[in-house]
């Protein structure tokens, strides 16, 4: 039977899984009963996605990657290799918690980093970037960059990756896109979000 997707031979597909159109799924890879995957995702090498998850449109997910039940990853997110989600706070080997899964959600365009570990339970707001082998364990802020562990926010990132700095009046403009960025109230938003936010009448 043809599919709209690609998988290399050695990967392994359970049943019951939705793979969008233009998909592509790597070496050594297990994808688990339950999964959506959206369209033109690529799913990097020795990648486990466990039963239920859910990954939005162009989704990116390097090697190496764990993503267990309880993950919602929205279109156009980064997960960085070797990076990795729980799903129980407390777990224990002898103590069966699968009734206490928590869920995590990526937001739309987020970047999570090489070697990061996200625990459960959290929001990472869209376009947020958590850097390289930082361990996230509460809600980061729309457009934050976070780093170290535990995760600590130490400036505002485009959506374009760029660190953005913002002058007295709380504007700072992307030095790749010139896309403009508003600070205001301890958040960050696009000048075009702001203004279909507030339409002049």
């Amino acid at each position: 039977m043809e599919t709209s997707f690609f998988a290399h031979e050695t990967a392994v597909i359970d049943a019951g899984c939705t793979i969008g159109e233009g998909t592509k799924i790597w070496h050594f890879s297990h994808i688990m009963s339950g999964c959506t995957i959206g369209d033109q995702c690529s799913i990097g090498q020795n990648v486990v996605i466990s039963p239920e998850v859910r990954i939005g449109n162009r989704v990116k997910i390097q090697n190496n990657v764990s993503v267990y039940t309880g993950v919602i990853c929205e279109d156009d997110v980064f997960l960085g290799p070797s990076a990795v989600f729980t799903n129980v706070i407390n777990p224990r080997s002898a103590i069966i918690r699968k009734n206490e899964y928590q869920a995590t959600l990526v937001k739309k365009g987020a970047t999570i980093g090489a070697n990061a570990t996200i625990v459960c339970g959290i929001t990472i707001g869209k376009y947020a970037f958590a850097g390289a082998g930082a361990v996230v364990t509460k809600d980061i802020p729309d457009y934050a960059l976070v780093v170290g562990n535990p995760a600590r926010q130490t400036g505002w990132m485009s959506e374009y990756g760029h660190k953005l700095k913002f002058n007295t009046e709380g504007m700072a403009v992307c030095p790749e896109s010139q896309e403009q960025y508003r600070l205001e109230n301890g958040k960050v938003s696009k000048l075009d979000d702001c203004l279909n936010d507030n339409p002049t009448t």
